[in-house]
């Protein structure tokens, strides 16, 4: 297959979707009792919703929506760091459109700027190093956020800037790292799952290896997947064929793409730059080992962090925002009060209606539950 359109096929997709379905009716999963699979990249989340997967498959199937979108998770707290750097005279913020949406306490970076804070949206870190090197009297801060599959673009921003001696540049990292997440996750008691959709843009970095706990010590199958709908399908057929077989591995179904070495050059720049972070905030799921990285001493002079003395205060979700549960699984956006009301993607409560890749933003634009739909369903199944 060489374009996109081949990985749509109507009659394709057909077929496997009545072969996923003897496969459940085979493990004898029902719609009381159906097999739970965790996407774990929000992008997986829209392609699922898009695509229509969740209506063309059983009801014995359910999709459980992971942490996997760096936007979703960004906490209240991170936000006010960045409105507090934005609010510098001489400093330019340069950050992704979506992160300026994102709510803090009081306000969003783009509330912000309305005010009068210079944020511009940027497309990658080398857009925010050459604002400056345009601006030689500024203080040029990026908001460096994502999981490994940013991470790389970061890092080797800030070697170009080092390699320039561009003095005025900055990074605030918020990078984040998705093993650390998983094991979280399966940690849980409430969470009950039978397997994992993996990660393509993320595995394209890191390689299927990392993932190898999940199978030898937690017993869950995981295979890496495309974003197409017949990635996805394929995908969820070799989950549950492993599953059929009693087997329990980590495979690669997006394997034009992602080689199961990972990309070493990449891992190797932010090596170079980063270091893991004792701990990380987590929206809605609170602080996790290990699962964030820091500059490392010898790069500290590009750490916006340092530099602006950040207090780094700890804001608590809104009661009534259930992002939290449904980024692990525990619930679904439109089992939350909010959603449809009092969040909606003009006025968010919560990060996962933001983000392009949030289960909120893809229940509120596929499902049909922003109006009279969304009250039935809250009175189908109870919050």
């Amino acid at each position: 297959m060489k374009h996109a359109d081949e990985y749509r096929d109507h009659d394709l997709a057909k077929g496997l979707a009545h072969a996923v379905a003897g496969q459940l009716a085979a493990l004898g999963a029902t719609e009381a009792r159906p097999i739970r699979l965790m996407e774990v990249c929000g992008g997986h989340t829209h392609a699922i919703f898009r695509y229509g997967l969740a209506d063309l498959l059983p009801k014995s199937l359910e999709f459980l929506h992971g942490p996997g979108c760096p936007v979703c998770v960004l906490p209240r707290g991170r936000v006010d760091d960045c409105i507090a750097i934005a609010r510098h005279p001489d400093v330019i913020f340069a950050t992704f459109g979506d992160a300026m949406r994102v709510p803090g306490s009081t306000r969003s970076l783009l509330q912000a700027k309305a005010d009068g804070a210079d944020v511009r949206m940027v497309y990658s870190p080398l857009d925010a190093l050459a604002l400056a090197r345009r601006n030689p009297d500024r203080r040029v801060v990026f908001f460096g956020l994502g999981f490994e599959t940013t991470m790389p673009s970061t890092a080797l921003t800030v070697l170009q800037a080092e390699a320039e001696g561009i003095g005025n540049f900055s990074i605030l990292c918020n990078h984040i790292t998705i093993i650390p997440t998983l094991r979280a996750i399966l940690d849980d008691p409430l969470m009950e799952l039978d397997g994992f959709i993996g990660p393509g843009h993320v595995t394209m970095i890191i390689g299927t290896e990392p993932y190898g706990f999940i199978a030898s010590e937690y017993r869950k199958p995981l295979v890496v997947a495309g974003f197409e709908p017949l990635d996805l399908l394929h995908a969820i057929h070799m989950i549950l064929q492993q599953k059929l077989d009693g087997r329990c591995e980590i495979e690669n179904q997006y394997q034009r793409v992602v080689p199961n070495t990972g990309n070493p050059v990449a891992r190797k720049a932010v090596e170079r730059v980063y270091e893991p972070r004792a701990t990380s905030e987590w929206r809605g799921l609170g602080d996790i080992a290990l699962s964030g990285v820091q500059f490392r001493p010898a790069y500290r002079r590009f750490d916006a962090e340092a530099i602006f003395a950040l207090r780094g205060e700890r804001v608590a979700d809104p009661v009534e925002c259930r992002c939290g549960d449904v980024l692990k699984g525990l619930a679904k956006p439109w089992q939350c009060p909010a959603f449809g009301g009092a969040c909606s993607p003009e006025m968010p409560l919560g990060a996962l209606m933001v983000s392009s890749e949030g289960a909120c933003a893809a229940y509120y634009q596929y499902s049909g539950l922003q109006n009279s739909a969304l009250d039935a369903a809250r009175n189908k199944v109870p919050a």
